[in-house]
């Protein structure tokens, strides 16, 4: 019985060190790339050319915003100015009509953020997209086995992004 064991154990580890070396073997055949994503937004000709494009779109709402901005805070400081010497009913008048003004420009201000909001994650998401199908096309040209996107640690040799980048400012507008 005691023989049938350890045969059985010597068994077990010759099985499990041939498995660890196939397992070793295909290890190393096994390619791995990591992209930074945040570079490819920053760096790319695309991404350049979505800010360049969302600039130009709400420039002018910016602008405006500015403006009004600028105007609602010299009327405030005027009317803290002036409001020791106004008659009651002007002064709460004037103030009700601040508040008034401040409401609407608050409002125009989130709606402004919102839509460059959505605007943004719209470009960015046309990047992203056409950035994943060049990480495809590099990921099988070279033979890669996994492209990571996210990760807590990634050592620097195993880093395509250069790669990307070139591929995906070579192809303007890989389809």
């Amino acid at each position: 019985m005691k023989k049938f064991l350890r045969q059985c154990w010597l068994a077990a580890i010759v099985g499990v060190m041939g498995l660890s070396a196939h397992v070793h073997a295909q290890a190393e055949d096994f390619r791995i790339g990591f992209v930074n994503t945040d570079r490819i937004f920053r760096e790319s000709s695309a991404a350049k050319a979505a800010q360049s494009k969302l600039e130009q779109e709400f420039s002018k709402r910016d602008k405006e915003l500015s403006d009004t901005g600028a105007a609602l805070k010299s009327a405030s400081e005027k009317f803290e100015r002036e409001a020791p010497t106004l008659a009651e009913s002007q002064r709460v008048s004037r103030q009700k009509q601040l508040v008034e003004q401040d409401r609407d420009f608050q409002r125009k201000r989130r709606e402004f953020q919102e839509d460059l909001n959505s605007r943004k994650n719209e470009e960015l998401q046309q990047v992203l997209e056409k950035a994943n199908r060049v990480i495809r096309q590099v990921a099988e040209a070279e033979k890669y086995d996994a492209v990571l996107q996210e990760a807590v640690y990634i050592n620097p040799k195993h880093d395509i992004t250069d790669k990307v980048l070139k591929a995906l400012n070579g192809a303007n507008g890989v389809k």
